[in-house]
This record gives structure tokens, C-alpha cells and sequence, in this order.
């Protein structure tokens, strides 16, 4: 344990831990999307769902067909399954879903994920490395530009994730069903059974939002820490 201590203890000497900054604003908004950016990350890349029609043909009636889709929601590698062994008697062919929406589903959980990781790293060095923070003036400029490009980064990911949900819904709803030739075969009737919800992939976008929100109001408070704003304070107050 002495040698232990022996090692620790020159790492350890500059760290002067002090959990009371992480309720003053610059280190609460930092721990509030710290838990924002795990919810938006687990909303999205932890879905999974599917989405079933009634087929009836030669054979065969009311039978369920489904496709199951998940993240990364790349549908047009998802297959209805067949609605029996004989295929309706050689009228159903392999029908895929329509749509290929990785890079928006990536984009924004890659984002949240690296965000998570970046909060740690901050809260870390606001509670015990402070003094080291504001004694350098480069760690509050490198910490205002990574917060203005994050709030970016947040408004353009989740504008696309938005838009690419209102794609998946189309692509796996009621509409399918006009674009599947197999049910356009004589004999063969197809309905639309049902489509799993898809609630929190709403409110994923919710706090994609909620992230745009607080990493862009946090700008301010970076900017407080920062020489900027000392120096345009001194220029405003001299004469």
C-alpha cells in the first residue's frame, strides 16, 4: 500500500476535488447533459420494432406476415417472411422494406455517445482540476469552441434524425402495402396488421432538442470563464 501511495500520490497532487462547483451553473448544465446525452443515445440505438400485414392467398387465410427493423433502420435489408412454404403458389416474391436511414439514426447516437464521453471528461476537470482551468486560458477557449460546435452539431443531427423518423414511419406503415407487387397478384389480398410504436423514438428527438437547447445556452457561461469576455468587460468600463 506505501508504494501504492508512493505512485498515486505525485499523479494525484495537482487534483483538488470540489463536487460544490457542480452546482454552480457552468458545472450543472454539464452534468445535465451528461444525463440528457444518454437518454437521447438509449432512445434511439436501443430500439427494435416490427411491422405485420394479413395475407390472404391460394391456401392461405389472414396469414401474419412480419418485418422486423431496428437501428441502425436500414429497411431495405428488412424481409416480410413468406406467407407460407409454397410462397401463394409461386405469386409472392421476397418484398423488402423501402428506405436506408443509417447515417441520420448514426449521426445522432455517435453524437450523443461522444457528447456522454466529453461530459465525463469536463466534470472531471471542474471538480478537481479548476484551479488549473481558470489559470489557463486555453482549456476555457478549447472548452467554448467544442460547446458552440456541439450545439451545432445537436441542431443539424437532430433535424436529420427527425426527418429520417418521419421517413421510417411511412416506410414501415399502412402505405407499404401499395408498393408491394406480390399483393397486386390475382387471388391475393393483402391488410395492414399493425406497426410497433414508436414512442421513444419521438421522444429521442425530444431530447435531441433539449441537448440543442442547453449545449447553446451554455455557451454564455463558457464564455464567462473565458479572456473574451474579461477584456470586452475592462474595454466597456474604461473610459
Amino acid at each position: 500500500w506505501s508504494l501504492l501511495a508512493a505512485l498515486v500520490s505525485p499523479r494525484m497532487a495537482g487534483l483538488r476535488v470540489d463536487f460544490g462547483l457542480l452546482l454552480e451553473p457552468l458545472g450543472f448544465i454539464k452534468v445535465l447533459e451528461w444525463i440528457f446525452s444518454i437518454f437521447a443515445f438509449a432512445t434511439c440505438g436501443g430500439f427494435q420494432g416490427e411491422t405485420t400485414l394479413l395475407v390472404s392467398c391460394k391456401g392461405v387465410v389472414n396469414k401474419t406476415v412480419a418485418a422486423a427493423f431496428a437501428y441502425p433502420f436500414r429497411l431495405n435489408t428488412v424481409v416480410f417472411s413468406a406467407p407460407d412454404p409454397k410462397r401463394c403458389g409461386g405469386t409472392w416474391t421476397d418484398v423488402y422494406l423501402v428506405g436506408n436511414f443509417s447515417s441520420s439514426a448514426q449521426f445522432f447516437v455517435m453524437l450523443a455517445v461522444l457528447v456522454f464521453l466529453y461530459c465525463i471528461a469536463a466534470l472531471v476537470v471542474y471538480a478537481g482540476y479548476k484551479h488549473v482551468y481558470q489559470q489557463n486560458s486555453k482549456f476555457p477557449l478549447t472548452d467554448l469552441a467544442i460547446t458552440v460546435v456541439t450545439a451545432f452539431l445537436w441542431l443539424v443531427s437532430t433535424f436529420a434524425w427527425a426527418k429520417a423518423l418521419a421517413d421510417i414511419k411511412m416506410s414501415t406503415g399502412a402505405s407499404i402495402i401499395s408498393r408491394i407487387e406480390s399483393c397486386k397478384a390475382r387471388g391475393t389480398t393483402c391488410r395492414f396488421a399493425s406497426v410497433t410504436s414508436m414512442g421513444t423514438l419521438n421522444v429521442s428527438v425530444v431530447f435531441g432538442l433539449l441537448n440543442m437547447v442547453l449545449w447553446g445556452g451554455n455557451i454564455w457561461f463558457v464564455y464567462k470563464d473565458t479572456n473574451l469576455h474579461n477584456e470586452s468587460k475592462r474595454i466597456s468600463q474604461s473610459p
